[in-house]
């Protein structure tokens, strides 16, 4: 089965789009006209700020506020700070910063000049930055000196031990470097999708043991963005939040969005509901989320105080990157209030595929991820290679403006894409009879814990190396916080007593493995479930421990 919308340039650009409300406070004005054609980053910062000058944009923990006009501005004094220190089209930049204005400021400055940016996330460590910064050949890396406990300068330098290529490191804590806007060259015209230059690189880990770049040009993002802002029937009334990392793919995403609508969103650099719940308050955010824990989050903050809502402006909860529990919809739209939780799919490398409506009914946003976006082609393809009915179970692939150009290593793409263009997402679900996506399961090896991918493979080849580890092998398991848990199997060599979780946590820190990605569960077997191949069965194990922890060990937290 396929379901798609049309492409964004398909249609009227000075309407809104038929059956969608981009404007519930009244008629459209040539202020709240949505900005849609835009083919850059950069036109879209411009026209915006052309629009809506005055109107907030930006606001941290500090009630510090951008308007828009004072955003675009303070984007073009970066870039020409930036420009004299060598950036234009082509450079290649990374940066590993928190979720601050400076961040956006200085990821729209980069934009401005056309360079070529490596946003990478502030949880990853020696072995993903090193690779990043190696296979990107960033010239400048962009970050904090220390950020809630962890050395950054000292992170850069661990990651390329011995190199003699290594990027001029910046740190940024004293401000971004600034310059007249007058020297900046003119900005680059804006191309069609197919003929785009490579503007962004992200950093994923898959189902192989290195993390893979992900090529995202400025019109496949906003088209992601675009195709978010209708599902979710955003509007200038609105004001969003930022609670995820900035450098995550979402972040793009949800600043196109704010950027087509003109809405304000709200900055926090590290989530805690306790602490940014009045802040929400303060500035009336309609608007919440980022994955099922968030969901989670929020809802054990409203039962500390049953009765009172904890966000009376609240319109809906939204996010994706993790399964939801049908039930965690309801519990928000009773408790906490508004349209409950509207769920999204998405990924790296398409960053939306399909996402839930808030004018969707109860049973739809409880048990499905939504339509297909604007613009994206679902194709549903059993696994004997036919293309799936309605409600018959496949891989999910897709095609459309949103998705990646392919992989930093192209020997990666052949497998990525069909014969058709469609993009492989190794992920399993089905298209129900009323066009909205289920998803089932996944075929590649990934965790998936709090939004972020985590190779199975890359956590073994890790734990391998334990002197104690005769096997191993790293499985998912359901977690209500987390969407999965990372859980380590684990056969030991002859002679060796024990081993503890506490150990194997130690190992893998010693190793610069990320936290994130480090075992919260170990289980310890002297025979596995096999295939006929001699391969370890890994559905058999995740179904042996999905519910809950052998007698040996139990599941841990890690800090992150």
């Amino acid at each position: 089965m396929v379901a798609e919308s049309g492409r964004p340039c398909d249609r009227d650009h000075s309407r809104p789009v038929a059956g969608q409300t981009l404007n519930r406070g009244g008629p459209l004005t040539t202020q709240t006209h949505p900005i849609t054609g835009a083919r850059t980053m950069w036109e879209l910062v411009e026209r915006r700020a052309q629009a809506t000058p005055d109107h907030p944009m930006l606001i941290d923990a500090t009630d510090n506020t951008l308007t828009f006009g004072e955003f675009r501005d303070r984007v073009l004094s970066v870039a020409a700070g930036l420009h004299s220190r060598g950036v234009g089209p082509g450079s290649v930049i990374s940066w590993q910063l928190p979720t601050r204005i400076d961040t956006v400021v200085l990821s729209m400055a980069l934009s401005r000049l056309g360079a070529v940016q490596n946003p990478i996330i502030h949880l990853y460590r020696e072995r993903e930055v090193g690779f990043a910064l190696r296979q990107t050949g960033s010239e400048l890396f962009v970050i904090p000196r220390e950020w809630r406990g962890t050395d950054y300068v000292d992170l850069a330098e661990r990651s390329l031990p011995g190199s003699e290529r290594r990027p001029h490191v910046l740190v940024i804590d004293d401000g971004l470097p600034t310059g007249d806007p007058g020297t900046l060259p003119a900005p680059e015209v804006g191309a069609d999708d197919a003929e785009a230059p490579i503007r962004w690189i992200y950093y994923t880990s898959g189902s192989t043991a290195d993390p893979k770049g992900v090529r995202h040009t400025d019109s496949t993002l906003i088209a992601g963005g675009w195709g978010l802002a209708v599902a979710l029937d955003m509007s200038p009334d609105d004001v969003g939040s930022i609670a995820f990392p900035f450098a995550h793919i979402a972040g793009p995403d949800y600043l196109v969005t704010m950027l087509c609508l003109g809405f304000p969103a709200v900055l926090v650099e590290s989530f805690s509901a306790p602490d940014l719940l009045p802040l929400f308050r303060r500035h009336g955010v309609t608007m919440v989320g980022g994955s099922t824990a968030f969901y989670v989050a929020y809802l054990a903050e409203q039962r500390r105080q049953p009765g009172e809502p904890i966000l009376p402006t609240l319109r809906l909860m939204s996010g994706g990157g993790a399964p939801k529990p049908p039930e965690i919809h309801f519990e928000v739209r009773d408790e906490i209030g508004g349209r409950g939780v509207v769920h999204g799919y998405g990924m790296t490398e398409v960053p939306m595929i399909a996402n839930g409506s808030p004018h969707d009914t109860d049973e739809q946003l409880a048990h499905t991820d939504g339509r297909p976006v604007e613009g994206a082609q679902v194709r549903i393809v059993r696994l004997d290679g036919g293309v799936a009915g309605p409600g018959e179970e496949g891989e999910i692939r897709v095609r459309g403006p949103m998705v990646c150009h392919g992989y930093t290593d192209p020997a990666l793409n052949a497998e990525a894409f069909d014969a058709e263009g469609y993009f492989r997402t190794g992920d399993l679900g089905l298209l129900r009879a009323d066009g909205h996506l289920v998803i089932t399961g996944r075929i590649k090896d990934v965790i998936v814990r709090k939004g972020e991918n985590i190779s199975a493979t890359e956590v073994e080849a890790v734990l391998y190396q334990h002197p104690a580890v005769a096997e191993v092998a790293v499985i998912g398991l359901p977690d209500e916080e987390r969407g999965e848990r990372v859980c380590a199997v684990v056969q030991l060599n002859d002679g060796v007593g024990d081993l503890t979780l506490d150990e194997l946590v130690t190992f893998c820190r010693q190793a610069g493995l990320m936290v994130q990605k480090i075992p919260e569960q170990l289980e310890l077997r002297s025979e596995w479930p096999r295939a006929g191949t001699g391969k370890i069965v890994k559905k058999a194990l995740r179904d042996q421990y999905a519910g809950g922890p052998g007698p040996r060990t139990q599941p841990t937290r890690s800090p992150g």
